[in-house]
């Protein structure tokens, strides 16, 4: 079969063998905004049609793929959501030459009934039930960071963090980026100095224009400004979602599960890195369900 994780920016695509092992993998910058005028069978023909050629006739999509600016919008589910309920939700594409399914995505709320939402991220929390005994929390580092309550293999509750968009934002559009000109790769001593401001009183706000200040004053090189400003964001996160003396499953790239790592045991807690393919693991999880694998 062919697994596909299908999400704003990117296209990665696994073909599975019958025990949902990983035979061959993907990654395209093909993502659902880049497609233009709805033309996604058409995409997806393009990037995986020589494995239909090849034999494969049954495809499994998660991710964007699934929202309104997507190929077909899916209901989300509402928590606590497991890996049957996913398999029993998922919906049909129209599309010559293969029988694809799309999974929904989930729906929870914060704390205060303010609503939340996620597709893919659940998915690869899906993938994650072996390693953390079907409990824990997880946390998936990126532009819109997810921290994942699962109890009793189960999603019980998440909450979003916009953390990698805004970084960009400042970086790129505030009187911040004056000072940002550098795109060396994250220094280790700016980011801890930035993930320690964040426990200091006074909130995100006030923290983030000691980027400036503290460059004005010559106290932060200008090319460790967005090593802090990164330092600043991650821990402001890190301290709101995770209890002090958690232990978290980070799912991810290697070079940003990295620094939350560093950030997570600043901040009180203990991790352990889970492998990047969660999601193909998620996506063969639900597919066993179907009995397609």
């Amino acid at each position: 079969m062919i697994a596909i994780d299908w999400g704003t920016s990117n296209f990665r695509a696994f073909r599975l063998d019958a025990a949902g092992q990983i035979v061959e993998r993907r990654l395209f910058p093909s993502g659902v905004l880049r497609v233009e005028d709805g033309r996604f069978a058409e995409t997806l023909l393009a990037q995986v049609g020589d494995w239909l050629k090849d034999g494969e006739s049954r495809i499994l999509l998660c991710g964007m793929v699934g929202s309104r600016q997507g190929w077909a919008e899916a209901k989300y589910l509402s928590c606590p959501v497991g890996i049957e309920d996913l398999a029993e939700s998922v919906i049909e594409l129209p599309f010559d030459g293969a029988e694809v399914l799309l999974i929904p995505g989930v729906i929870g709320e914060d704390s205060y009934g303010v609503p939340e939402v996620m597709r893919g991220e659940e998915t690869e929390a899906m993938g994650m039930l072996d390693s953390c005994s079907g409990a824990g929390l997880v946390c998936l580092p990126g532009t819109h960071s997810k921290w994942i309550h699962l109890k009793d293999r189960k999603i019980v509750s998440f909450i979003t963090c916009m953390t990698g968009e805004v970084f960009a934002v400042l970086r790129k559009c505030t009187i911040l980026a004056r000072i940002m000109t550098s795109d060396v790769e994250v220094n280790v001593e700016p980011f801890l100095r930035g993930v320690a401001r964040s426990k200091d009183s006074g909130g995100l706000l006030h923290h983030l224009f000691s980027v400036r200040t503290l460059a004005l004053m010559d106290q932060l090189k200008e090319e460790d400004s967005a090593s802090y400003l990164s330092g600043l964001l991650i821990g402001h996160e890190v301290r709101a979602a995770m209890p002090s003396g958690t232990h978290v499953h980070l799912v991810g790239a290697a070079q940003l599960c990295a620094l939350y790592g560093q950030a997570i045991e600043v901040c009180g807690g203990s991790f352990t890195p889970e492998d990047q393919d969660a999601a193909a693991r998620g996506l063969a999880a639900i597919a066993r369900r179907l009995s397609w694998t």
